[in-house]
């Protein structure tokens, strides 16, 4: 399908107008991968891949996940063309900046060596290959999240540089998100002024569902939310806020509809078990309203579009809820039709696609070149 741009012309602004949460950019071969992995890793990569012997990836309805029209006309995967990114993604939609998260990392390998390594070659991929010659693309710091020291020294070896604007986890993982394994992570992220992107997917070793494995892709696909929820739960009731006042996160690509009605439930379980959890002094509504944020892409799509409004003020979602198009996946949300065609709450907008997103990872302190005339 061919889509083309309805964004308003750009008058030359020093701000961005349009913030895409969640890209994605992956090697264009195995070449690629070796020139930034550690030589003596490359004998690894080449006889068990990025995902080893023991990494899993569920089957996906269409090759890599992708639209038809995003393979390069050079070859390679969708994602792993800069000059056809740009056409396609950046230039097409007046994208002035978007959040690379890359899933080729490691958290689908349980190798600790070369889980780091792979991590460490990503991210200086990222900067030498996508953001230093598209300083619209922003790079994420991928982590080996099994290994918390480890993903520590990668937060710390790079956090200082202004390029990187999150680190990047996988929603699945061996035991739950707030557990202290993880908290290394936390605590350099925090130490380094650097907000959590967690994404959908990723593999723990566990079923999807509480009850077993599925059958079918879309049972996976439309199951991750379950991880969503069962991630904020644990961040909240085991008191990573608490531990960690500043750390801010954002659940991206998992969908947001969720987050009101476990919203309820947390307070109202709180509310009559709260012995149990001294340390968690407020409402987890209110943790969650001051330290979670949310991507658009699944945007949810009500039968009815006014409910849509009553999700966010339900939610209140208004200032946590940031604008992603998932590019270059099959269920990419294109600015222009992201949203129901009704009247939405005024400046909800600018909020979406720019504002909560400017805010959330600090991007008017890095973002240096001037909006040009499209």
């Amino acid at each position: 399908m061919v889509m083309t741009a309805t964004r308003p012309e750009s008058s030359g602004a020093v701000r961005p107008t349009l913030v895409d949460g969640d890209i994605h950019t992956t090697f264009a071969s195995s070449a690629i991968a070796k020139k930034y992995l550690a030589t003596r890793w490359h004998e690894y990569y080449d006889q068990y891949g990025k995902f080893g012997y023991q990494g899993f990836t569920y089957p996906k309805d269409t090759p890599n996940a992708a639209r038809h029209d995003a393979f390069p006309p050079e070859g390679g995967p969708p994602g792993s063309s800069l000059p056809f990114l740009r056409e396609q993604l950046l230039d097409e939609w007046g994208i002035d900046l978007a959040i690379n998260n890359p899933l080729t990392h490691s958290q689908l390998n349980r190798n600790p060596g070369f889980s780091e390594a792979l991590c460490q070659a990503i991210n200086d991929w990222q900067l030498a290959e996508w953001t230093e010659p598209e300083p619209r693309v922003k790079a994420s710091i991928t982590v080996p999240a099994e290994y918390g020291e480890a993903a520590a020294r990668e937060i710390d070896r790079l956090g200082p540089n202004p390029n990187y604007v999150q680190v990047l986890m996988s929603i699945r993982t061996v035991e739950p998100l707030g557990r202290p394994k993880y908290w290394p992570i936390y605590e350099a992220a925090e130490r380094h002024g650097l907000p959590i992107g967690i994404h959908f997917g990723g593999h723990g070793g566990h079923p999807i569902t509480g009850t077993g494995a599925p059958s079918y892709y879309f049972e996976y696909h439309s199951g991750m939310s379950q991880s969503f929820q069962s991630q904020v739960i644990s961040f909240i009731y085991e008191g990573v806020f608490e531990r960690f006042p500043n750390l801010k996160m954002v659940m991206i690509e998992g969908g947001f509809a969720w987050l009101p009605p476990l919203a309820w439930r947390l307070d109202s379980h709180w509310k009559r078990l709260r012995r149990d959890l001294p340390h968690l002094t407020r409402l987890p509504s209110e943790v969650i309203h001051d330290h979670i944020w949310l991507t658009t892409q699944p945007m949810e799509e009500p039968d009815r579009p006014e409910h849509f409004v009553e999700l966010l003020e339900q939610g209140n979602l208004y200032d946590r809820l940031m604008f992603a198009t998932d590019y270059p996946h099959w269920d990419f949300d294109a600015p222009s039709d992201a949203l129901p065609k009704i009247k939405l709450p005024d400046g909800f907008e600018q909020k979406l696609f720019f504002e909560n997103a400017l805010g959330f990872y600090r991007l008017p302190d890095v973002y240096q070149r001037p909006v040009t005339s499209r």
